[in-house]
């Protein structure tokens, strides 16, 4: 049996190391970072889940909200508002309080209940549009990607985090709240792409 001496071993372990493969020492496409346009668009998927479920959509209307799972007429027939909060007379706040979920009526609850600004409406988009609309500035409150990371972060807005502890009868978000951050920073850190 024939030894391959130590400089030969260096060069095939070197070939190894640069990317070079095969017979025609062709080099090899080099992997996709985990952190680039490929991997948010990945992410992408897993975020519109969350932000086309009944805890995001029944508020993200453009005139009157929705409710439950089923995502119905809200009942009394409320509607928007000049400031997003209802009408004289049909406030959100006449029966969603500041500090949670109510156990006895079963009428949820967080601060600053409300409708989302029109700007902010998701009824009815494609998943493209709904991605073009989350990091459109115009359209989401003037943020950039790592603010929406914070928005919808522990550290963010209350209102967003009731969507994963809606209280007894509702559906939660399917996803953990961690999981739905580490797929919002990859979608961010990738650039924030969005399907076609």
């Amino acid at each position: 049996m024939s030894r391959i001496p130590l400089k030969g071993w260096l060069l095939v372990l070197g070939l190894l190391a640069v990317g070079w493969v095969g017979p025609g020492l062709t080099q090899s496409t080099p992997p996709q970072p985990a952190n680039g346009p490929s991997a948010g668009l990945a992410a992408w998927d897993g975020i519109a889940k969350v932000l086309q479920h009944p805890r995001c959509l029944n508020c993200h209307q453009v005139d009157t909200p929705l409710q439950g799972d089923s995502r119905r007429p809200h009942i009394p027939n409320v509607v928007r508002g000049t400031d997003n909060h209802g009408v004289v007379g049909m406030r959100c706040s006449n029966c969603h309080n500041e500090t949670g979920n109510n156990p006895t009526s079963g009428v949820p609850g967080a601060p600053h209940w409300q409708l989302a600004p029109t700007s902010m409406q998701w009824q009815g988009l494609s998943s493209g549009d709904l991605c073009r609309a989350l990091k459109d500035p115009e359209r989401n409150g003037k943020r950039s990607l790592d603010d929406l990371v914070h928005h919808m972060g522990l550290e963010g807005d209350p209102l967003v985090l009731w969507a994963w502890t809606p209280g007894a009868g509702r559906e939660a978000i399917p996803i953990s709240h961690p999981a739905f951050i580490d797929l919002l920073k990859t979608w961010a850190r990738g650039g924030g792409p969005c399907p076609q």
